[in-house]
């Protein structure tokens, strides 16, 4: 089990400063677009494929959409119609922070890779070692990051 110095560790320089300066803190927003100087969020990546794919897929470009500042992207004109039909049903968790990231406290980037659906909900992870340890007790991280969710949320948009 990682405890949270070697938590740290693992992640290096990947643990996101609350004053830092970035596209997703100036624009007073949640979502992650850490990695994108264009607000890209989940680095480009479709929300909706997830979920009707069961695979991660690259957005494009001609299948943008805004929302919660920040720009989404999507694999087909059919995805980005669903999203924007009922954007709640595919955005991540936790603003598309690495979920065990906010179970513990912080605000970490993500691989599009690591992921999970739990109770028809995307989680995202830091790197497929960290979803191993998220899915080991999914239930646990769920409700501390739900806890600190909140205050993470704020401090992002501060």
């Amino acid at each position: 089990m990682l405890d949270r110095r070697n938590f740290i560790r693992l992640l290096g320089l990947a643990v996101v400063p609350l004053a830092t300066t970035g596209s997703w803190a100036d624009a007073g927003q949640s979502v992650n677009t850490l990695g994108s100087s264009d607000g890209i969020a989940i680095r480009g990546y479709d929300p909706v494929a997830y979920f009707r794919n069961g695979a991660p897929r690259l957005g494009k470009p001609e299948f943008s959409a805004s929302h919660g500042g920040a720009t989404w992207r999507f694999a087909s004109a059919e995805h980005k119609a669903l999203f924007e039909a009922d954007p709640q049903r595919y955005l991540p968790a936790y603003g598309g922070f690495c979920a065990y990231g906010t179970s513990r406290g912080y605000l970490v980037k993500i691989e599009p890779e690591a992921w999970s659906i739990v109770n028809g909900r995307l989680y995202l992870n830091y790197d497929l070692g960290v979803r191993k340890t998220w899915l080991a007790k999914t239930q646990t991280y769920i409700a501390r990051a739900d806890a600190n969710w909140p205050k993470l949320e704020q401090d992002a948009k501060n």
